[in-house]
């Protein structure tokens, strides 16, 4: 088994395990089960935003633990303030480090689109993601089937949320292409080796149609990166890495924004 089917083998049991101690009708109780969701693509499409959803992750699998004693809140409101048009919460404990009360302290201390980022293999898991605040699952292409990714996604869209789908190859963007996503992105890693090329993001990003909002995600350094990027036709840039690294994540973020404004700038000004 490749590291991906691993990660897939136990999110199965860990969900089948969820359903058992927190069934459905309990999450449905939860307080932000019937709260109105924030748009994901809104708020990327935004002029006074970024781009930039801005990620919440302790550890990952190709490096092990990045930074294991964030306080959420404090990095969350952060990246809030820098102007991020989003943020993402990894959820996934063993390869991630994170949690769903990571999710909900994110939803607790801030009004702006939470992506829940997991391996979503499950409609559980679906439900899960409502109830604890989010407003947009990923649903990755290579986890799935297209007849279980839209089945999900359409569980997603009954309960108000939008659905990034997230592919890595040609392959997987002429299997899963559908009307069923609202946001489609490219991950510049390869989940099988965990290296990564934004040359991945740049080959692909001008056959997805203009009808999807269209993401950047993975490999993404430096605002020089962000600009090649939106010029290449992406619209939003998924960085977690890069600032989850600093000792300050939101310090980090707040940096890396105001450089991209400055930047920015001066390819209009030229």
């Amino acid at each position: 088994m490749n590291t991906l089917e691993k990660i897939i083998a136990y999110k199965r049991d860990e969900v089948n395990e969820a359903k058992k101690l927190y069934p459905i009708e309990l999450l449905k109780q939860k307080m932000f089960f019937n709260a109105k969701a924030v748009s994901l693509s809104d708020y990327i499409k935004r002029d006074d935003k970024t781009g930039v959803i801005a990620e919440i992750k302790r550890k990952s699998p190709s490096e092990g633990f990045i930074n294991k004693h964030i306080s959420v809140e404090e990095v969350s409101i952060g990246y809030m303030q820098a102007s991020s048009s989003a943020l993402s919460v990894l959820t996934d404990n063993i390869s991630f480090g994170g949690s769903l009360k990571d999710l909900e302290i994110a939803r607790k201390f801030n009004y702006c689109p939470i992506l829940r980022k997991d391996f979503m293999v499950d409609a559980y898991q679906v439900y899960e993601a409502k109830a604890h605040g989010a407003d947009a699952v990923l649903l990755i292409a290579s986890a799935l089937n297209k007849s279980e990714a839209e089945d999900l996604a359409g569980l997603a869209h009954e309960l108000g949320m939008e659905v990034l789908l997230e592919i890595h190859n040609q392959e997987e963007l002429d299997s899963h292409l559908g009307t069923y996503a609202d946001l489609v992105g490219v991950n510049s890693r390869d989940l099988k080796t965990f290296s990564t090329s934004l040359e991945t993001a740049g080959s692909l990003v001008a056959q997805i149609p203009d009808s999807y909002v269209k993401v950047a995600e993975s490999g993404i350094k430096t605002p020089e990166d962000v600009l090649m990027l939106r010029t290449a036709g992406f619209q939003g840039f998924l960085i977690g890495t890069a600032f989850m690294k600093s000792a300050r994540p939101d310090k980090a973020c707040q940096k890396f924004s105001q450089q991209l404004r400055n930047l920015s700038i001066h390819n209009v000004a030229s």
